[in-house]
């Protein structure tokens, strides 16, 4: 029994802790300066995609010494059409080319002019802007200090 707390005995001795002592920290300076210098750097890209649309049919007709053959100027409408762009389905109605008025020259020989115009429904523009744009920001930042 004797050689068990003998052993005992040493460990304890060996594990003695020891005290530490904090000393409080004094700055030795009396004035200074610190400066920063930061700069940041984005890029944004981006695609700008526009579709104008007309929604109707425009038809005009024009001129001099003309005549037409007395059926109506507006002509009814035909067979529609459609067309879907990312998910978005647009429909209308064409002009019936078939049914139109029938123009003459109302004095033969003498000075004329006639213009017929048409412009259909759906898509009548498309825009597409890519761009890059940088963005650059610099800070500078000067502090100083004394005690």
């Amino acid at each position: 029994m004797k050689r068990v707390w003998y052993i005992c005995g040493i460990a304890t001795m060996t594990l003695g802790v020891t005290p530490v002592i904090a000393v409080p920290v004094v700055p030795n300076f009396s004035q200074g300066s610190m400066s920063s210098h930061t700069e940041t750097t984005s890029t944004v890209v981006e695609t700008i995609n526009s579709m104008d649309y007309a929604t109707g049919w425009q038809y005009s007709i024009s001129g001099t010494n003309i005549s037409h053959d007395g059926t109506t100027l507006s002509p009814g409408t035909a067979t529609g059409s459609s067309n879907t762009i990312n998910g978005v389905t647009s429909q209308w109605q064409n002009l019936d080319h078939s049914n139109k008025p029938n123009y003459t020259i109302t004095t033969p020989g003498a000075a004329f002019q006639f213009t017929e115009t048409y412009k259909s429904p759906g898509l009548t523009n498309h825009t597409i802007i890519q761009r890059e744009t940088t963005i650059q920001s610099v800070t500078d930042t000067q502090s100083i200090f004394q005690q």
